[in-house]
């Protein structure tokens, strides 16, 4: 991506300097055999693999070396310390900068054995970064464009956090490397427009201005000014030689004492060092020989052997890493004079633990329900809910992508905004792919539990932040309205008739589809609790009946399937199974069996992969032995036969839905009590 530098008057009206200094000066003296040592330690690792990306370690080498030298709070003995400054490698394929710094600063984790076996089965130097904290990795990247939302998310919770607790507590900034692509993406502008808004001082990037993609020059696709896409959106912006090392100094001092994001701009020459690769397309990742390692030793008088650091500069590394521990040493006695009740609370939060009171409130919800027994519009029901844990658990944030009113989900919080950081509610305009990033990005930053509001057919946009999410373990919680053509009259553009069995297929993503308010408290219950990946929570627009009676403190939801009704009459001919909305269309369905003489048995199922987690023993009692199966579920079969088997019904959706009044489309597409009533009967 091909930028303009400013200068004279052009400068001035922008109030971002072009920072450009003479080389040989003392620092770049002392970090340039610093950045060296990463470029060998990155191409010995790509070697031994004998595949990898080069560009970026070879090309931010010196940008690396002064941010972790000069500027970066961590300390590598405590990878975890919450006060830390996070350093998202958005272009993650360049993934042996972030092994190679790590493992010069001392985590203990990114050994010299670990680099060593880079790209290797079970190594941690995975060939992208793989999220682990204790091992310096702070999020998982290589889809572009997800590291600078996850960073701005991080951002975002320091932000809160700073104005729940104060400076002397949590006071941390964000630093992320950033490739062309990154800013290519569309999640790329939605970031900076959001970022640019919320005035987030303590976020900055630093972009890899190489003018190469894969494919070629970034002229092939691109011909804006880049760096004007932030000044527009009100960033800081400082465009610099990424190679020279004072100006890169300059630029992030600049930064730091800026209120407004920043972006660094560094031109760079990508595969900086290798004569066959340096500035061409194949510099990205073109593979590399050992005679490229020579040319390049030559080149920056670099005598040490594969895998060797001189001792003078790994001393140097070491000590730089070794620096943190007074910082957090310090860090520490400011959190033992705030005395106890401070100190545990700050230690709750960090540590995700839940504030006590959270399951009262929702038994008390439940017993509030049992009593009233009153049909409500389900996405109102999941407000509700989340309006009574927002007065017990602080740490709740809520995004939400432009869709306060119909999803619900604000209530008494207040907007977090440039002026008002204490806010819990972040309005992320129509941005969904941004707003599902920088939900994982405060998962990941910890201190805040994240939800992530909006309508369930816009999850496809927020699709590559719910794999993410899912791959890393975050326990975000995706909430989602409008889950099927009971929208009515919207369309098939918002009847998401594909969407549950696509949630449903992927890996570590626990889907919960409640069929009242009962079991929506049940579902936020089990959401809360769940700490080991995402949850989505999907819920109708339209108004449920209440199905439960019971609001004791039992959750029958938490064995993801349960006998809502048993058959009556004998021993159990048919089972009727469901989800959500359709609950209820399985209870008339038992109704008129029952008045058949045929003995039925309704089960809810709000959780697929609950229930597939239980022994044989309960998933047989459950959905009984010797019956016929039916399934009702207003989107598409995909999936059910696991429960229903070869033989069984399904009473559902074959295509995309219409515009129409809801209680006419569900007759239009034949899903009804009197459908799945016969669909049982020609079982028989």
């Amino acid at each position: 991506m091909r930028r303009r530098p400013l200068t004279g008057q052009a400068a001035a009206k922008t109030g971002n300097p072009v920072i450009s200094t003479t080389s040989g000066a003392p620092l770049a003296e002392a970090l340039q055999p610093l950045a060296h040592a990463i470029r060998f330690l990155a191409v010995d690792a790509i070697l031994a693999a004998g595949e990898g990306h080069q560009g970026v370690p070879l090309g931010m080498a010196e940008i690396a070396t002064v941010l972790y030298s000069r500027h970066l709070k961590f300390d590598p003995a405590d990878p975890t310390w919450p006060d830390r400054d996070r350093v998202v490698l958005s272009n993650g394929h360049g993934s042996t900068l972030l092994y190679s710094l790590l493992h010069l600063t001392g985590y203990h984790h990114i050994s010299l054995d670990a680099v060593k076996s880079f790209r290797e089965l079970a190594s941690p130097c995975a060939g992208h970064p793989e999220y682990e904290p204790a091992a310096g990795i702070e999020t998982t990247t290589g889809p572009l464009g997800q590291g600078i939302a996850n960073a701005l998310g991080m951002a975002i919770a320091e932000a809160h956090l700073n104005a729940r607790f104060g400076d002397d507590l949590i006071d941390h900034r964000t630093w992320a490397f950033v490739g062309d692509g990154c800013l290519q993406e569309g999640v790329g502008q939605e970031v900076i427009q959001l970022a640019g808004h919320l005035k987030l001082g303590k976020l900055t990037f630093f972009w890899d201005d190489n003018a190469i993609t894969d494919d070629g020059s970034t002229e092939l696709s691109i011909s804006e000014n880049v760096a004007d896409r932030f000044r527009v959106a009100g960033w800081h912006v400082v465009e610099i030689d990424g190679h020279d090392i004072e100006a890169v100094d300059a630029a992030i001092t600049a930064a730091k004492a800026d209120p407004r994001p920043s972006m660094i701009a560094c031109k760079t020459t990508i595969a900086r060092g290798i004569p066959r690769l340096e500035g061409q397309r194949g510099g990205h990742s073109g593979k590399l020989f050992p005679e490229d390692r020579s040319q390049m030793a030559a080149r920056f008088g670099w005598s040490a052997g594969s895998f060797d650091i001189p001792a003078d500069i790994g001393a140097a590394w070491r000590a730089t890493g070794a620096v943190g521990a007074e910082t957090r040493a310090a860090w520490r006695n400011r959190l033992a004079a705030t005395g106890n009740a401070v100190q545990d609370e700050f230690h709750r939060t960090v540590s995700g633990t839940l504030a006590a009171g959270w399951r009262e409130a929702i038994h008390a919800y439940k017993a509030k329900m049992a009593a009233e027994e009153k049909a409500d519009f389900s996405i109102a029901t999941s407000g509700d809910i989340a309006a009574a844990l927002y007065e017990v658990l602080p740490d709740i944030m809520t995004a939400c992508a432009d869709l306060e009113a119909p999803t619900n989900h604000k209530r008494q919080l207040s907007a977090f905004t440039a002026k008002d950081r204490a806010g819990r509610y972040i309005h992320c305009g129509v941005r969904e792919h941004a707003m599902g990033s920088l939900a994982n990005g405060m998962a990941a930053h910890g201190g805040v539990i994240p939800l992530a509001v909006t309508y369930l057919p816009f999850s496809d946009y927020e699709r590559p932040a719910l794999r993410m999410a899912a791959l890393m373990g975050l326990p975000v919680k995706f909430v989602f309205s409008h889950d099927s053509i009971g929208i009515g009259k919207n369309g098939p553009t918002h009847q998401p008739v594909e969407i549950i069995a696509s949630l449903r297929a992927m890996p570590n993503m626990m889907v919960l589809r409640p069929c009242d308010a009962i079991e929506a408290a049940e579902a936020w219950e089990i959401a809360l609790e769940h700490r080991t990946g995402p949850v989505a929570m999907i819920f109708a627009r339209q108004s449920l009946p209440a199905l439960r009676r019971d609001g004791g403190a039992e959750n029958r939801s938490a064995r993801g399937a349960y006998v809502l009704q048993e058959a009556e009459g004998g021993p159990r001919r048919v089972t009727l199974i469901s989800t959500g909305s359709e609950v209820q269309i399985a209870v008339e369905a038992r109704a008129q069996l029952q008045a058949a003489g045929i003995p039925t048995a309704v089960v809810s199922m709000p959780c697929w992969s609950l229930f597939e987690a239980q022994d044989a023993a309960y998933r047989k009692a459950v959905l009984g032995t010797g019956t016929v199966r039916v399934a009702v579920e207003a989107a598409v079969k995909f999936g059910w036969e696991r429960w229903i088997g070869e033989d069984g019904g399904f009473v559902g959706m074959t295509g995309f839905g219409a515009s129409g009044p809801a209680d006419a489309l569900y007759r239009h597409f034949g899903i009804t009590a009197e459908a799945v009533a016969e669909a049982a009967r020609v079982r028989l």
